[in-house]
């Protein structure tokens, strides 16, 4: 069995008269350890499906499964604790909590969880995201690419089996952008699962598998070891 698996995935919209068919009929998977870039122009369906994958939207049709699991059956509050306990979601404006610190933003997801982290760990995970002597600062006193490190290690806090990504990197001078993809790829060859949203054909490029998406559709899937 997979670890994550997209059957037939579609999400209408209804615009007027028109049905726009955001995500349309989408299927692939992935086993653990796996990462992906989705790629496709702007308008394409691509956050949408993002958005299916993590469980924020729900799709009209087909299904999302995480460990066999349907994560769209879930009520709720069974979703949320999914989304806090099996999925870490890094977002391009990093969506960190202005007046907490560095550290009480990476803990926020266990803290909502009701989970203790031991201080060693935090201390760790940062030091290994180069931020152990930013972890008192708040997000207005970081850099962009150290903010972003922040929400890669607030995605990491709960060892999610899984990783979201959307246009990580997208905020950040091309420097910082950089050395956030190589900290993706690294988190990968280390054994995380990512799925990674951007419009950089370039940093797509750079993973081991690549679907492009054109109106809400598969166009290309492509794998390194294919090519």
């Amino acid at each position: 069995m997979s670890l994550f698996e997209v059957k037939d995935l579609c999400r209408t919209f209804r615009q007027g008269d028109t049905d726009i068919h955001a995500v349309n009929h989408v299927s692939f998977s992935m086993e653990k350890g796996e990462m992906l870039a989705i790629v496709g122009q702007s308008g394409s369906g691509k956050t949408t499906l993002l958005n299916l994958l993590g469980g924020i939207d729900k799709p009209t049709s087909g299904a999302v499964l995480l460990n066999g699991q349907n994560i769209h059956s879930l009520s709720d509050e069974g979703s949320a604790k999914l989304r806090r306990r099996k999925i870490g979601y890094i977002y391009q404006d990093f969506k960190l909590l202005p007046i907490l610190t560095a550290k009480e933003n990476i803990l926020l997801p266990a803290i909502l969880d009701g989970k203790k982290i031991p201080d060693s760990q935090v201390q760790a995970l940062a030091g290994s995201l180069g931020l152990g002597s930013r972890l008192k600062h708040l997000p207005s006193q970081l850099s962009g690419g150290q903010r972003q490190r922040v929400a890669i290690a607030r995605a990491l806090i709960n060892h999610p089996d899984i990783i979201l990504a959307d246009e990580p990197t997208g905020n950040l001078d091309r420097t910082s952008a950089q050395e956030i993809m190589d900290l993706l790829l690294d988190l990968n060859r280390a054994g995380h699962t990512i799925i990674l949203v951007t419009h950089d054909e370039g940093f797509a490029n750079l993973c081991p598998r690549k679907i492009t998406i054109s109106d809400g559709q598969i166009v290309s899937h492509l794998r390194k070891d294919e090519a």
